[in-house]
Order: structure tokens, then sequence, then C-alpha cells
């Protein structure tokens, strides 16, 4: 829901030093694999009782995996790339709620399963979209320029690094969170399978 509007504000300052790295060959895939390290560092640093230090290679995380895009949009994008960045992200988007369930396996294992289980269904119409709307040409930059189709959802990128900062801060509230984050997810996916059906049908 808040991505395009904060596309916005990041993309200018992300496509001059996406310009600038690109200028000194820094190469795209070589900074979405630092970003993924740097998420998965933060994972395990949460699942090692320290979430609010892994606050920093949570965001360091982030930051590379808006400048992958803005490094390929300047030296030129490639399906492969597309690709790495997506499956990148979708292992970072698992790898932060493990990391909480490692943290206290008692009070987190369910609601991990279950915020898991959304991500998944949630993923799964989102790449299913795209995959359809590719298909027919249908094409969007709402979202900015994307290798793939980026639908629009209630929860979206933003609204789940928000949700990983509110729970590495705050972690004796993942289960309360996660269930309520979970319910969001799936309402996501709901509203996209509806959509699909009005769009695809025919």
């Amino acid at each position: 829901m808040l991505d395009a509007a904060m596309r916005r504000v990041i993309d200018p300052p992300l496509n001059e030093m996406g310009r600038r790295l690109a200028a000194r060959g820094v190469a795209a895939d070589a900074v979405t694999l630092a970003g993924l390290c740097l998420g998965l560092a933060a994972a395990v640093m949460i699942g090692f009782g320290a979430p609010a230090i892994a606050l920093l290679p949570l965001a360091l995380s982030r930051l590379a995996d808006g400048l992958d895009g803005a490094i390929a949009r300047s030296a030129g994008k490639t399906d492969f790339g597309g690709f790495l960045d997506i499956t990148c992200d979708f292992l970072f988007y698992a790898a932060v709620p493990l990391g909480f369930v490692a943290l206290d396996p008692a009070a987190n294992a369910l609601p991990g399963a279950v915020l898991l289980a959304s991500f998944y269904v949630n993923g799964a119409s989102f790449l299913g979209f795209a995959i359809l709307a590719a298909k027919r040409g249908i094409e969007t930059r709402q979202q900015g320029e994307k290798s793939l189709y980026y639908s629009s959802g209630l929860l979206e990128g933003t609204e789940t690094i928000l949700f990983f900062v509110v729970l590495c801060l705050l972690p004796g509230l993942f289960p309360l969170f996660s269930w309520a984050f979970a319910v969001l997810c799936l309402f996501t996916a709901t509203s996209r399978v509806l959509l699909a059906w009005r769009l695809f049908r025919g």
C-alpha cells in the first residue's frame, strides 16, 4: 500500500547512487547478494538474542535491495538480475521470522509458522499474477521500474520492513503481531486473487 509513495521519495537518491556505483563497475547482482548476506546476518542475530542490534544489518540489506535495481537501471537490466532479486527477497522475508522462532520457540513457533504460511500464499499470488500479466503484456511502473509486474496490495515491501523493525524493537510482541500480520497478508492475497479473476478469466 505504501510502496508507490515510498518509491517517489527514495528513487531519486537511489538512482543517483546507482549511477555512481555502476560507473565504478559495481555489479547489480553482487549488491543483491550482499544485501541477502546482510539480511541473513540480521536473522541470525535475532535468533541469538540480539534483535535490536540486528536492525543495522537489516537496514543495510534493504538499502542494498534498493541499490541493486538502481545500478541495473543505469548499467542495463538483465532477466537473471530480476530473478535473483526476487529470489533473495523471498529468502530474506522467510529468514527474519525464522530468527524470531529460534529466539523463543515455545512462544513463537506456531505464530511464526502461520506467518510464514501467509507469506507463502501471498508470494504465490504475487508471482502468479506477475506471470499472467507478462503473458498478456500488462505493465505498470507504480512501484518503480521492475523486471516483473508488481501488483499492489494492502501489505507490500514497505509494510513488511516496518513490521520487522517493530518486531526487532518489541520482540516480546512477536506472537500477537504475527497473527495480525498473517491475517492482513491473507487479505492481500485474497484481493489479488479476486483481481486476477476479474482480469484473466476470459
